[in-house]
This record gives C-alpha cells, sequence and structure tokens, in this order.
C-alpha cells in the first residue's frame, strides 16, 4: 500500500492530524525530512531503505563517534507500526567553532567561496551568527562532497539530507554496530593487499574528478564486509583550485601508504602520488 505520508510538502500540522495518538518520546523526534529542500537531500535515485515518510519519528540510540569537530550520533528513522520503513542512519553533528579545536580549516577552505555575501561577513567578523555559518559551511560542504563522490561512484556512505549543522547519511555497520576503521583491522596480507587496491581505486576516482580528500588516514577509512568506505569529507580540495592541493594529495598517498607499508604490504607513496597527479591532469 503506497504511504499517504511520503508527500515532501507535508507539514507538521498534517503530521500532528495523522498521528494524533503518536507523540515523540524521550530522545525521539519527528523526522526532518519535511523541512529541508530538494536540494538538500542525497542524489537520485535514492537507495530503497531511505525513509522519505513525514510520519517517521527520528530516535535516537546512542553516540557512535566524538571528534574534534563534530560528533557522530545513531539514529533509527522509522515509522511507528510500519517495520518496511525503519532505517539506522548516521547523524554527524558539527560544533560552532567556539566548542571544536579544529584549527586547520583555513588549509581546506581556500578556493572555496561562501554561499552569501552577508555570511562571508559574519564568518570574518566571527559574531554568533558567524560561528553558526560556519559550522553549517562545514556540514553543507561534507553533503555536497558525499553527493559528488556517490555520483561518481566513489564508496561512501548514502548521503540522505543535510540540515543546518547536521547531516544524515547510510549508517555503515551490523546491526547497531559500526563497521571498523582500517586502523582496526588485522587481515592477513593477501587481505590487506585487496584493501590497499581498493583504497588506491578510490583514490583515483577523487583524483580524476580533479580532486582529493584532504585527510585521508586508516581512521576514516572503514571496512565492512571486504569493502572499503571512506568516510569524514568536510575538508575535501580542489587539487589546482586550493594552492595547496597537491601537497594534501601527496600527505594523503603518505599517510595510506605508510600505514600499509608497516602491515606487510607493498607501497610506494611516490608512486602513487605521480600516479594520482597525471590522472588529475588528463
Amino acid at each position: 500500500m503506497s504511504d499517504p505520508f511520503a508527500s515532501t510538502d507535508a507539514s507538521p500540522f498534517d503530521i500532528s492530524l495523522a498521528f494524533a495518538d503518536v507523540e515523540p518520546g524521550e530522545n525521539q523526534r519527528w523526522t526532518t525530512w519535511p523541512a529541508v529542500t530538494p536540494s538538500e537531500r542525497g542524489p537520485e535515485p535514492r537507495p530503497s531503505w531511505v525513509v522519505t515518510s513525514a510520519g517517521a519519528l527520528d530516535t535516537e540510540l546512542g553516540i557512535l563517534k566524538t571528534g574534534k569537530e563534530a560528533d557522530v550520533f545513531l539514529i533509527e528513522r522509522a515509522v511507528p507500526d510500519d517495520p518496511s520503513q525503519r532505517t539506522l542512519l548516521a547523524a554527524k553533528r558539527y560544533r560552532t567553532s567556539q566548542h571544536r579545536t579544529f584549527h586547520r580549516s583555513s588549509i581546506y577552505t581556500e578556493g572555496r567561496r561562501t554561499r552569501r555575501s552577508r555570511d562571508a561577513r559574519a564568518t570574518e567578523k566571527k559574531s554568533l551568527y558567524g560561528r553558526e555559518v560556519a559550522a553549517a559551511e562545514w556540514s553543507f560542504a561534507e553533503f555536497e562532497a558525499l553527493c559528488r563522490a556517490w555520483e561518481l561512484g566513489a564508496p561512501v556512505p548514502y548521503p540522505v539530507q543535510v540540515n543546518g549543522t547536521e547531516v544524515l547519511m547510510e549508517f555503515v555497520g551490523t546491526g547497531s554496530v559500526a563497521a571498523p576503521r582500517l586502523a582496526q583491522v588485522r587481515g592477513d596480507r593477501d587481505e590487506l593487499t585487496d584493501l590497499f587496491r581498493q583504497v588506491v581505486d578510490l583514490m583515483h576516482v577523487f583524483a580524476a574528478a580533479g580532486f582529493a580528500h584532504g585527510d585521508l588516514s586508516p581512521y576514516n577509512l572503514l571496512v565492512h564486509e571486504g569493502r572499503v568506505r571512506v568516510i569524514d569529507l568536510p575538508q575535501i580540495v580542489d587539487v589546482i583550485a586550493n594552492p595547496q592541493g597537491f601537497d594534501l594529495l601527496h600527505r594523503d598517498c603518505v599517510n595510506v601508504c605508510d600505514w600499509f607499508a608497516r602491515h606487510r604490504v607493498e607501497a610506494d607513496a611516490e608512486a602513487l602520488f605521480a600516479e594520482l597527479v597525471a590522472v588529475s591532469f588528463e
């Protein structure tokens, strides 16, 4: 049966009428899907597991990761009494500049444009509004990078939506247990060699599109069912537009190759860097 509440223009009033006997409980909220614009939703065609019903509830199940500039929470988005419309999401929430310890943002933002001149002025003045704008700029940068990477076929979590300083994306894991980071993986040489090949492939996809991750390491590469997924993309850089683009690309190569070399996988950072530079100019 079709979902009468799947319309993207459903209002909170519509929801309250349809679910008069349902109230969000502790650690719950109504889905934020209807509150965002089409440009703030993930690329189409969307995976079948994405819940777009305005009658869904978001339930916060716990924290997955704390970071320097953001925290990641586990969210269940589900329509009450409809098991077919239930999914787990990762909610990455950026802090304002006064509450985060990420101090290298200017390295990555060279060559980028702020959305509006008013926002740019507020950011420069470091007003309260400016700090909020800066946090939202990072969330939108990550969402846009995820969308572009997904459309290129790179192995990233599907970006569901962005809303202010929160990015909702596909949860990568088994049950409610998040997939391990590459740094936690203890495979044999053949397994690690295959993972290295996958990482090189994704770096080639990025380079062919003219950009680099900018902060790639074994800590933002997930391994799930033998496949690599890359996360943490807010600092992604255009290697041509950013004056430090190739330096950041080189650092990505060194970080990745050094880790694999320590685990007995043949990995040459300089050779990989030369490959990626050539690809980025094709």
